[in-house]
């Protein structure tokens, strides 16, 4: 399919004008010559020229085939040498490539292939010249990035840095392996679904979470805090424990201003792994309740007995039951702890840590956010600015907002009031108060609304309000005050010492370094608009390919390898790849070995396809994905479907329709001679990681040729690519 030639439409024009004017100039001078004969004379010319007509069409055909073979040779000597050259030269104009361009066609063609030649070495002398000034002016940035590695390497913890829209522009080698322990699938490609260049840091955090912990930066930030921060905890979808260190980038200060800019433009996230010590914790906590509780008994009994035979009149029967009693106890209680210190970790129980809060930043997102999702108009009564709590403000927040919601919904309560003060009584607790005006609530419907799950913003959670108390430690009643005619919920919180950063100890040491980083990203915001409308230079891709049993999907051929990498910021990450073997669960016939080079013995033990696509699926997640022939490639993904659950419904971008739109006279679109034409090394062909790489470089020099031919978005893209003769392949 890839060689075939298109012939130049010209060539046909050309021919065609050609056979009009032959004709008209044949019947032109019939017309001519028979206006000067007598109706007698012209008679008997027409008798004699009637019955060769067959005669003169085939002489006529003849001299047209021999203007044809004329014209072409015409057209294959003189015209497409030129486009051809023409369509090469504008290769080497609008991308690095350098390679000179073949002399063929004319004597003319040939002279000006040649000077294109010496043009390009001039230009690439000059472009020498530049790179050497360009990277001497650029050696105070290698510094700084030197120093930011630096800097990366003496850390231990896990770094991420997203922009606003939580996609990553920078992590270090940490977080890379942290994350992919996350991974619910780790067996399949290492897990790399989850972390990379771009991708969205939200497909392992809660973004409202996220948005809740910057909201308490924010704020501090306006109250002039030098270095504000947040924390947060929170289960990942593989079920693991992470502690999050939240910290702001700024934009950068403006010339003349007194202080920082209070401008985000991202947040870096600084990540534990905490699962392990919260689970020790709890097993050392639960075997001292158990030891404390179930032990109070036993000693009792073991005092009393002892307490018996102090009496020196007792007789020996009685001082024999007495030491009996004392043996049991001790037996029994040598045995719990035993079974204790066996089965502890079997019975645990994941305590929340809780972060230090300003009462008022709390209070003040509770306010917002009921307003926000209750529309019920919410507002301060007393505040005591100088409380710090000890909370888990994520929950805490969902239970203020699911209370005020059902208070609207249930009550027609018309606004709620909030109030925060010191717990009197109680040291070391503070008084939260929800506070509004209504109708009286009986008991048993406070006891129905702490213990249903609770429903914030159209979203049922799996959490109640006993839980959010029971994880502070505290307590919730109601209450009213008749003379105000009000009532109110009363949460008994945690009181902490006030603070405003983290301690410095929470920045430890590592030995690894930020590879992996691209702080263009951070200009990135527009991530609501239709993909169809947004630019070419402006998407993430996943470029892949597949190699297969055979060439027959709707058969039963199968997928044996999956090779993917990711543009991003229209630059190929190589590190950030997707490659995986599968186990097809069909022979593997003994003519394709050769072409691909995956023996049998290789596939067996791999995942199954029904493992790998939803890997590759979540790997490939909101990007547009990009292949050479993909109509075939994405044949075989289709019939996978109803296995896997995996809808493939992304964009697609062929590089051979592409590569037909740029260059449309070429003799070929086959991956190599494509590679060939933009100098593009082809290593590891018909591997799928291989060609994936190839394609994705191929890619990347085709998007500024599609740009100088008016093709900026995807959808031109897309359009322009279903126009070309090879769109019409079909799997």
């Amino acid at each position: 399919m890839g060689r075939q030639k298109k012939t130049d439409r010209r060539l046909w024009w050309l021919l065609g004008a050609a056979a009009a004017a032959s004709v008209a100039w044949l019947v032109a001078t019939l017309g001519l010559v028979g206006s000067t004969l007598e109706p007698d004379a012209r008679q008997s010319v027409w008798d004699l020229v009637g019955d060769r007509l067959v005669l003169i069409a085939l002489t006529w055909a003849a001299g047209m085939a021999a203007i044809a073979y004329g014209l072409k040779r015409w057209f294959d000597h003189w015209v497409t040498p030129s486009v051809q050259l023409a369509e090469e030269a504008q290769v080497l104009l609008r991308t690095d490539v350098v390679r000179a361009l073949p002399l063929k066609g004319n004597a003319e063609t040939q002279v000006l292939a040649g000077l294109f030649n010496q043009l390009v070495v001039q230009r690439e002398e000059l472009r020498t010249e530049m790179d050497a000034k360009v990277l001497e002016a650029a050696r105070g940035i290698e510094q700084e990035k030197s120093r930011l590695a630096a800097l990366m390497s003496e850390l231990t913890q896990s770094v991420v840095v997203c922009n606003l829209d939580g996609r990553i522009i920078l992590y270090n080698n940490r977080a890379r392996l942290q994350f992919r322990a996350l991974s619910q699938a780790p067996g399949v490609a290492g897990g790399a679904e989850l972390i990379g260049l771009g991708r969205s840091v939200y497909s392992v955090f809660d973004r409202k979470l996220v948005a809740h912990a910057l909201e308490n930066i924010q704020q501090r930030m306006l109250r002039g805090a030098g270095q504000p921060s947040s924390q947060f905890v929170t289960t990942t979808p593989a079920g693991q424990l992470l502690r999050v260190q939240m910290a702001p980038v700024r934009a950068p200060a403006l010339a003349g201003s007194d202080g920082p800019s209070l401008e985000l433009t991202g947040f870096v996230l600084m990540l534990d792994n905490i699962t392990r010590d919260f689970e020790a914790e709890s097993a050392k906590d639960q075997v001292l309740h158990t030891l404390t509780e179930r032990s109070r008994a036993a000693l009792a009994n073991m005092q009393a007995a002892l307490d018996m035979l102090d009496y020196p009149d007792l007789d020996a029967p009685m001082r024999e039951r007495f030491l009996g009693v004392i043996r049991e106890e001790t037996t029994a209680l040598s045995q719990r702890i035993g079974e204790l210190q066996a089965g502890s970790a079997d019975s645990l129980k994941t305590r929340w840590p809780l972060e230090d809060m300003l009462g008022t930043d709390l209070v003040s997102a509770a306010l917002k956010r009921i307003e926000t999702i209750t529309s019920l108009p919410a507002s301060a009564s007393e505040l005591d600015g100088s409380l710090w709590l000890k909370v888990e403000s994520f929950s805490l927040l969902q239970a203020l907002v699911y209370l005020a919601g059902r208070l609207a919904d249930e009550f027609e309560v018309r606004f709620v009031q909030m109030r925060l003060m010191p717990a009197a009584g109680s040291p070391g607790k503070a008084w939260l108060d929800l506070i509004w005006s209504g109708q009286a609530m009986s008991t048993e419907t406070v006891m129905s609304w702490e213990m249903d799950p609770m429903k914030v913003g159209g979203e049922t959670l799996r959490l109640t309000v006993r839980d959010v108390i029971e994880r502070h430690n505290g307590a919730f009643w109601f209450e009213r005050e008749r003379a105000r005619h009000q009532a109110f919920f009363r949460f008994l919180l945690p009181l902490a010492n006030p603070q405003e950063q983290v301690d410095a100890a929470t920045f430890l040491k590592s030995e690894s370094r930020p590879e992996y980083y691209d702080f263009d990203l951070f200009k990135t915001t527009e991530q609501t608009r239709n993909l169809d409308d947004r630019r070419l230079t402006d998407l993430v891709y996943t470029v892949f390919d597949t190699e297969t049993t055979g060439l027959n999907p709707s058969q039963g051929d199968e997928i044996i390898q999956i090779g993917a990498a990711r543009i991003v910021n229209n630059k190929l990450l190589r590190q950030e790849c997707f490659e995986q073997l599968v186990d097809p669960q069909r022979p593997i016939p003994a003519a394709t070995v050769p072409i691909h080079g995956i023996q049998p013995e290789m596939v067996l033990g791999q995942p199954t396809i029904a493992q790998v696509l939803p890997a590759f699926h979540a790997f490939a997640q909101d990007t547009v994905l990009v292949a050479h022939n993909a109509a075939f490639d994405m044949r075989f993904l289709q019939l996978k479907e109803k296995l896997t659950g995996k809808v493939f419904d992304h964009p697609v971008l062929d590089t051979l329709l592409l590569s037909a739109v740029i260059h449309p006279n070429q003799d070929s679109h086959r991956l190599e001679a494509i590679a060939e034409r933009f100098n593009v090394t082809v290593i590891g062909r018909h591997t799928a990681m291989g060609d994936a790489m190839v394609t994705a470089e191929v890619f990347l020099k085709l998007i500024p040729l599609l740009a100088e031919k008016g093709i900026h978005t995807l959808g031109q893209a897309r359009e322009a690519a279903q126009k070309t003769y090879y769109a019409r392949i079909k799997y």
